[in-house]
């Protein structure tokens, strides 16, 4: 019953349960209430690289099949115009987790590495700390990249020590995963604040022989540390990586969905009432190292790529029959979608292979084109959606902070979820198309395009001149029409100006972003 005006045959239904979401909210009692308000179990699948084409009900043309992805979309909801709030990691999972946009914090371009402060500061409301106020368990395994502070530095660690500012102080109660890509140090399975088996050996990336342009990050590792071109800001050695003596890059979609499955198992419970659960799955696939399992190895014709996409899928398919078996499929949304467009392997994939992992948008990650961007979004929950919706209207990756609480009957205090709109609340006028606020997009190196409704202002920036699409004739960018609608360039750069000064997209309090000019604001004169 969630999202949007995509569901306008449930209307009927959703208007009885908002209602019903709104009298709780304000007639009962602040005890009842919490105890009252249906909630289901929510999983996040979030995978990583993953292009608009590579999952194969969105891609007529692709060389290998999700069938599992496919289910999902066809048993739920298909967001044909969804958005990750950034077009690489870090920045995109800070959008997904917190409803804000990572411009607005001290990341401006690029990622972090594994190690440095958290970017999402401990009292930001988050997705976990939000579901875990509304009596949830939460638990996030997989890929953390948003900075952890691990106990003292490289060459003398303690791992005896915990490990602080990660996710188990941004409102989750249970962590299994990494914390950074798999380009980055430090390497290891952590649980909990401690790695199961500390990274005490060294390495460095070797060559991947199956896949295009790739790496690998797997045995022999060495037992002391090297110098490999000097030390970045934080001490950390370029080009080397500290790593556990048991870990190797082929293992992570295989832990990941054990551990996932494991633990949702524990929150089950048939013998009373089960408390409901968050889970948020961050994968590392299909991002570098591509390196599918041997059984997998071969079945795509998409060479390694098309294999890994696949044992995804089949990992995947594993979540759902698990909550099958135990019985809680019925009552658990699923998100599924991908932190950024493709890598720029796509390029040679498509030459050497004829696969669009990009499918017909614009270039791919780190771009302010569709293809960095325009990412597969799907949402199951059979209890509430009606299975095959189809909706067209654009959404973002942030809205979730805002549809989750909404659907708790929570209200997001201002300096909360500033660039989150609430799905859930267009159930209650279906007819009221593109009344959201904008959308801002954000390349790797800074720069800006604003969109709404159709329209996609692509802002001035380093070499980048100012350009116009109109994204529903031409969703492939291929038209600049930046000198046929002066009056839409002037509205559009007065709103991105509005959102960007205002701390915030949505409606309240003015907040304040945690730099107020850079030099990325190209079109934004520089405040006296």
């Amino acid at each position: 019953m969630m999202f949007g005006r995509c569901f306008h045959d449930l209307s009927a239904f959703a208007f009885r349960s908002i209602l019903g979401l709104i009298l709780l909210h304000f007639f009962l009692p602040a005890d009842i209430k919490a105890a009252d308000i249906r909630r289901p179990n929510i999983v996040v699948i979030y995978t990583d690289d993953q292009g608009y084409g590579d999952v194969s009900c969105l891609n007529p043309d692709s060389k290998f099949q999700t069938p599992n992805l496919d289910r999902l979309a066809r048993e739920g909801a298909i967001f044909t115009d969804a958005h990750c709030s950034d077009t690489v990691c870090t920045p995109s999972r800070y959008g997904l987790l917190t409803g804000r946009y990572s411009w607005r914090t001290e990341l401006k371009r690029s990622v972090f590495g594994a190690e440095r402060p958290c970017l999402i500061e401990d009292e930001r409301l988050t997705l976990a700390s939000l579901c875990s106020k509304h009596g949830y368990a939460t638990a996030m395994v997989g890929k953390w990249h948003l900075g952890m502070d691990f106990p003292g530095k490289r060459g003398s660690r303690d791992w005896t020590q915990p490990v602080l500012d990660m996710p188990l102080d941004k409102g989750f109660d249970y962590f299994f995963g990494i914390p950074a890509s798999l380009n980055y140090g430090i390497l290891a399975w952590f649980e909990g604040r401690k790695a199961v088996v500390p990274p005490t050996m060294y390495t460095q990336k070797k060559k991947n022989a199956i896949a295009i342009d790739d790496y690998r990050i797997s045995p022999p590792y060495d037992s002391s540390p090297t110098t490999l071109g000097g030390t970045n800001h934080w001490g950390i050695v370029e080009g080397q990586l500290e790593i556990a003596p048991d870990f190797i890059d082929s293992k992570c979609l295989t832990f990941f969905t054990d551990k996932a499955i494991d633990w949702i198992e524990k929150q089950v419970d048939h013998g009373g009432d089960q408390q409901p659960f968050f889970l948020y799955l961050p994968y590392t696939s299909p991002h570098k190292p591509v390196v599918p399992i041997e059984s997998f190895r071969g079945k795509s014709e998409a060479g390694a790529y098309g294999d890994f996409m696949m044992e995804t899928d089949w990992h995947i398919g594993r979540i759902l029959d698990a909550l099958e078996r135990l019985e809680v499929s019925e009552d658990t949304l699923i998100v599924f979608s991908s932190d950024n467009g493709p890598e720029t392997t796509w390029k040679k994939r498509a030459a050497s292979f004829h696969h669009q992992s990009n499918g017909i948008f614009r270039e791919g990650k780190r771009s302010i084109y569709e293809g960095g961007h325009r990412v597969p979004f799907f949402v199951r929950w059979p209890a509430e959606i009606e299975a095959g919706t189809l909706c067209k209207e654009p959404i973002c990756q942030t809205d979730l902070l805002a549809t989750f609480a909404e659907l708790f009957g929570d209200i997001l205090p201002d300096d909360a979820g500033e660039d989150s709109v609430s799905l859930l609340t267009q159930l209650t006028d279906p007819e009221e198309s593109g009344s959201r606020p904008p959308i801002i997009h954000h390349s790797i190196r800074g720069g800006f395009a604003i969109r709404s409704e159709q329209w996609k202002l692509i802002m001035p920036h380093e070499k980048q001149a100012m350009e116009l699409y109109d994204l529903q004739s031409d969703p492939s960018e291929k038209r600049n029409v930046l000198a046929s609608h002066p009056g839409v360039v002037r509205s559009l750069t007065e709103s991105i100006t509005a959102v960007v000064m205002n701390g915030r997209t949505t409606e309240g309090e003015t907040q304040t972003n945690d730099q107020w000019w850079w030099d990325d604001l190209t079109w934004i004169p520089m405040p006296e």
